[in-house]
């Protein structure tokens, strides 16, 4: 069995020393053998080809713990789980490129013009609602687990669903200030909705009067904290050129099947009930 010293393997492996003993402790690239008196670590010939993935995948930034996932799956399994990891990468990157646009045409005093806003009529609906106070990083995994919710109860005990879901904001919802935020799905039967929220009392039951909105469309990778706030200021800055005065608390509606839509393709709008 051929063996390589540390140093010869970090030539091989394209890894430096100290990037070895670092996967060493981790687990991610263990040596073969490390000799008891002197703790110098031996590897085998064939660890290279492990050592020279590791390598690549740090390349794309791909966090350790992630890393050693993939070491584990098998080939194609593996294939899919870095299909993945890029994928989130483009999407976080699609809403940077839209926040950096944002800040370059407000630092040069410019308005930001990657927004078309514009208006439409949103009819009288019932929605049942989940209200709650929660922080920015836990915003994601709530509105999603809500709105299943929701969705379940409008089709199972409430004549279907009758509209786009949506998510209200009654405050802001940032790293410090929680809210709350309101999860609402508008439902075919009104009366059943009301007999659904009598019986599970953390779900409640409203009518939304018929009203315009100002609103913009947003992609899935535009869709991310804070980059997300530049849609807000634009739709903002929109009612008040116009004239016009917010009409109600600012809200963002979800009209697409978020799982499998692509970052550039449009999931969201941003909008706000005008007066």
């Amino acid at each position: 069995m051929e063996y390589l010293s540390i140093g010869a393997f970090a030539r091989e492996s394209r890894l430096s020393p100290k990037a070895l003993r670092l996967y060493d402790r981790l687990g991610l690239l263990v040596p073969d053998h490390v000799d008891a008196a002197t703790g110098y670590r031996w590897y085998r010939a064939e660890q290279v080809g492990r050592a020279r993935l590791v390598a690549l995948l740090r390349r794309l930034d791909m966090p350790l713990a992630r890393i050693a996932t993939v070491l584990e799956l098998p080939g194609p399994r593996a294939a899919d789980e870095v299909a993945a990891f890029w994928a989130e990468i483009e999407e976080h990157m699609v809403g940077r490129r839209a926040l950096a646009a944002h800040l370059r045409a407000r630092l040069s005093g410019r308005r930001p013009d990657m927004y078309d806003v514009t208006t439409r009529e949103v009819p009288e609906q019932t929605v049942l609602a989940l209200r709650k106070h929660l922080l920015s990083d836990d915003l994601p995994a709530w509105i999603g687990s809500s709105l299943d919710l929701l969705e379940k109860a409008a089709v199972e005990e409430c004549g279907g669903v009758a509209g786009h879901p949506f998510v209200v904001y009654h405050a802001d919802v940032s790293d410090e200030s929680d809210g709350p935020a309101e999860a609402c799905v508008p439902v075919a039967d009104p009366e059943a909705a009301r007999a659904y929220a009598a019986a599970h009392r953390t779900v409640e039951v409203r009518t939304e009067p018929g009203h315009r909105v100002a609103y913009t469309r947003l992609t899935k990778g535009q869709v991310v904290y804070p980059q997300i706030l530049s849609a807000y200021e634009a739709v903002e800055g929109w009612i008040a050129d116009q004239g016009l005065s917010e009409g109600g608390p600012c809200r963002e509606v979800y009209f697409a099947d978020w799982p499998s839509a692509g970052p550039s393709d449009e999931v969201c709008d941003i909008a706000y009930p005008i007066g």
